[in-house]
């Protein structure tokens, strides 16, 4: 549509429009990127979703996702160095003041349910029967440090042998939810273990040793069943040790192990189309994607509703900055509907 007087001028609405339109061609034809990092937890998911969108793009748009954990991810994203951070826990006050710094607000939308695991050696038969979490505390608080070596410490019908631990990092979400569920303190750890933000190496780890135990997200325990043995957690005395599955996850026995998992938008990102695309792509389709990576979708409405904040600019986080254990899936559902 032309307007009246010079045949060729076009009205400011338009041209801004046309203008609009050939930047976004363009960012698209010369491969628009998307980048993701963070969470080596939630990275299954992620992954699985951009190879699936890059097919549907015919890879005119590239997802980037790397593995710095859940604290490292964050540090970049609010440096402003990611569109989209992957979290197994949610996003601390301190990290929350970080993003402020330089103007960056975000969109929280939670994306599943991961079974925090605690696996062993094949050969390791005394745990069959399960751990407490009073028992895994003694193995992994700061003061065991140097002190409990050997699993007769723990239980003395346990072997005369050396513990040999493997964690996560201190950059990694797991590590934060692992300590505040199960020594009662986020970061507070014993330090004399075998630490990684990339779960494959505690895998590798734990597989090699028969001594070995180790934690780390639900997904990367049901790839490598052949190589490792999930033990059953017994949240106090009385309870009934509970294998972790979605089945678990589901009706809230697995405790307190059982933790929602997140990725974070950047509001100024979401603004460009094909981060735009991902993200929707990734609300249509992740409840799919993450049952084949072995974690647990949320109800069909959790993934609404993220649409829903999205679409409405409900920004920020419903946890407040706070580490917190046992949310369960009704939980988490309650307050993302109130946000």
């Amino acid at each position: 549509m032309r307007t009246t007087g010079d045949p060729m001028r076009f009205s400011k609405p338009i041209l801004a429009a046309a203008l609009a339109s050939a930047l976004s061609s363009a960012a698209f034809a010369q491969g628009a990127l998307v980048k993701v990092d963070g969470s080596s937890t939630v990275y299954p998911v992620t992954e699985a979703v951009a190879e699936e969108f890059q097919k549907a793009e015919k890879n005119a748009i590239k997802v980037t996702v790397g593995i710095s954990g859940t604290g490292g991810g964050f540090k970049k994203f609010c440096r402003g160095e990611t569109d989209i951070s992957g979290a197994s826990r949610p996003i601390l006050k301190s990290e929350m003041d970080e993003c402020a710094k330089l103007g960056i607000t975000y969109y929280e939308l939670p994306v599943a349910f991961d079974a925090l695991t605690v696996v062993v050696n094949p050969k390791n038969a005394f745990l069959d029967k399960g751990v407490t979490v009073e028992q895994l505390k003694k193995m992994w608080e700061p003061g065991a440090q140097g002190k409990v070596t050997r699993w007769n410490q723990i239980d003395p019908s346990w072997p005369d042998a050396p513990i040999k631990l493997f964690g996560a990092g201190a950059d990694s979400g797991t590590f934060d939810y692992f300590t505040e569920a199960i020594v009662g303190k986020a970061k507070s750890s014993r330090g004399d273990y075998t630490a990684s933000e990339d779960d494959n190496v505690l895998v590798q780890g734990v597989q090699r040793d028969v001594n070995a135990i180790g934690y780390f997200g639900f997904a990367y325990y049901a790839e490598n069943q052949g190589k490792l043995k999930s033990v059953p957690i017994i949240e106090k005395a009385g309870k009934p040790p509970v294998k972790p599955s979605m089945d678990t996850v589901l009706d809230g026995s697995y405790q307190p192990l059982a933790r929602p998992i997140f990725i974070y938008v950047n509001a100024k990102s979401l603004e460009r189309p094909e981060v735009k695309k991902f993200v929707e792509y990734y609300m249509t389709h992740g409840s799919k994607l993450a049952r084949e990576v072995k974690y647990v979708p949320l109800p069909d409405k959790a993934y609404t509703l993220n649409k829903e904040h999205l679409a409405k600019g409900k920004k920020g986080t419903v946890f407040g900055g706070v580490a917190e254990v046992g949310v369960k899936i009704d939980d988490l559902m309650a307050r993302e509907a109130k946000m």
